[in-house]
């Protein structure tokens, strides 16, 4: 504890990694976690701390709650959000920020599961993230979200069954090798080298938020996402540079331009290929990789 810090901010820094990794994969976006921690510290230092028993299961309630309140407000906004949304990227491989000592690893922070859990409800999404990532028992979600503890089995079974139904698999290191020759053919605007790579149905879905260029709707096709990929890559960016990170779990590129990030691409990969391309160009969820200069 510092000279300037009192006992329940020593106790809130604790666990607020915690609370941020909660928060990020009930919304999918760190800013957003982050904004739900803050909160949650707002709400704690107004309770005094001897009615508190158990400061752990308290923060982490008020941030669950919390963070299901952003996400049906949000989900009550998405109608007017530019073209396609997509979760905010997050750097998993220690080489940017400091956004991993925030947000535990794991492939649960994967954008495809990100995505799977984007089409539950907001209970739903938080009881799997509780149960499944936290090891939350029922009992103990059920006093977090006020439900019994049968009505959070079944929520529990229900997220659970749609999220393996959907949930895709990857190679982590057959993952790498596939992003390392993608981005050799995307920065350069290798056409074949990009349709090698790419599985004849993937798709490629962008989120600019309507702040950049970018196509609103999904692209299908090698031969489409291809040709959109080389158009791309030959625009004139000062000072372009590629590199392949790890980008929430799963084999990415990050692109910047005189330093600044221009945009963060994840792959699915199946079986050598890319089979979906996620493009993140949105500047307010490029944050993560901004480097102080």
């Amino acid at each position: 504890m510092t000279a300037d810090q009192s006992p329940a901010d020593t106790v809130f820094a604790e666990h607020r990694g915690l609370l941020v990794a909660v928060a990020y994969r009930v919304l999918g976006s760190l800013t957003d976690a982050e904004d739900a921690a803050q909160d949650a510290w707002l709400r704690w230092r107004r309770v005094p701390a001897d009615e508190i028993r158990d400061p752990r299961g308290f923060l982490v309630k008020v941030v669950t709650r919390l963070a299901i309140d952003r996400l049906r407000r949000r989900q009550a906004r998405r109608e007017t959000y530019a073209g396609d949304w997509l979760p905010e990227p997050l750097p998993t491989g220690g080489t940017a920020g400091d956004a991993p000592a925030q947000v535990e690893l794991g492939e649960d922070v994967s954008t495809a599961l990100l995505l799977v859990l984007e089409t539950l409800s907001p209970l739903e999404r938080a009881v799997f993230v509780l149960h499944e990532a936290f090891g939350y028992r029922h009992a103990e979600i059920g006093a977090i979200l006020d439900r019994s503890e049968p009505a959070v089995r079944q929520l529990a079974r229900r997220a659970r069954d749609h999220v393996a139904e959907r949930r895709p698999r990857f190679d982590p290191v057959q993952g790498r090798r596939v992003a390392e020759q993608f981005m050799a053919a995307s920065a350069v605007g290798d056409l074949a080298g990009l349709l090698s790579v790419l599985a004849p149905d993937v798709t490629l879905v962008t989120d600019s938020g309507g702040k950049v260029r970018a196509p609103l709707l999904p692209l299908s096709g090698a031969d489409n996402v291809g040709r959109f990929l080389a158009t791309v890559s030959s625009r004139e960016l000062p000072d372009p540079r590629w590199r392949v990170v790890e980008l929430n779990g799963a084999p990415g590129l990050v692109v910047t331009s005189e330093g600044r990030p221009v945009a963060a691409v994840t792959l699915e990969v199946a079986r050598g290929r890319v089979t979906a391309i996620y493009l993140v160009a949105n500047p307010a969820k490029l944050g993560a990789f901004v480097v102080d200069p």
